[in-house]
């Protein structure tokens, strides 16, 4: 099987999407994979300036958290983005983070299948489209890559109450079992 990564974009509390990472990563590991899970709680990073030094260079010129984590996700086999969404989107802090991934654009990356986990109070089946367009959106940009599949876990919305929620959390882990 293959190298997981799995990234929670989530910098609350109790959150619901990190509750249900937990779970889809159980999924993972019991299908042989080998997951590291990263979450941007109590990281730094900085937006990117527009200045594409890293396109020759394949390194960001803002020295922060994203420059470790590029590196991670560079060397991955599989990523998995975990979001709530905010504003029928996803997190700042994941638009944030893809956009410092730039300096993998001309790199030799390994990843091929990206994934979202999704979460939100509300519970409509359009709800993750825009979050899932976006990440769509650059994933199309690594031309060796694809969108491979995403979980929307909608109608949970307060701090823990994913804990809770059975079906999600089962549907979490079976989601988990089918990374590729």
């Amino acid at each position: 099987m293959g190298k997981v990564l799995v990234i929670s974009t989530s910098l609350r509390a109790k959150s619901n999407s990190d509750i249900l990472t937990k779970k889809l990563i159980e999924g993972a590991k019991a299908s042989g994979h080998d997951v590291e899970h990263i979450s941007l709680k109590g990281k730094n990073i900085s937006f990117c300036i527009g200045c594409l030094a890293c396109q020759n260079t394949q390194r960001c010129i803002i020295k922060d958290d994203a420059v470790e984590i590029a590196e991670k996700v560079k060397n991955a086999d599989t990523l998995v983005f975990a979001t709530p969404i905010y504003y029928y989107e996803m997190s700042g802090q994941m638009k944030t983070l893809l956009d410092r991934l730039n300096p993998l654009y001309p790199s030799d990356y390994k990843f091929r299948n990206v994934y979202m986990l999704s979460v939100a109070a509300e519970d409509e089946e359009f709800v993750p489209e825009k979050a899932i367009s976006g990440l769509q959106g650059w994933v199309d940009c690594f031309g060796k890559a694809e969108f491979s599949g995403s979980l929307f876990c909608g109608g949970i919305g307060d701090m823990g109450e994913a804990s809770g929620k059975k079906e999600e959390l089962s549907e979490a882990y079976e989601f988990g079992k089918t990374l590729k």
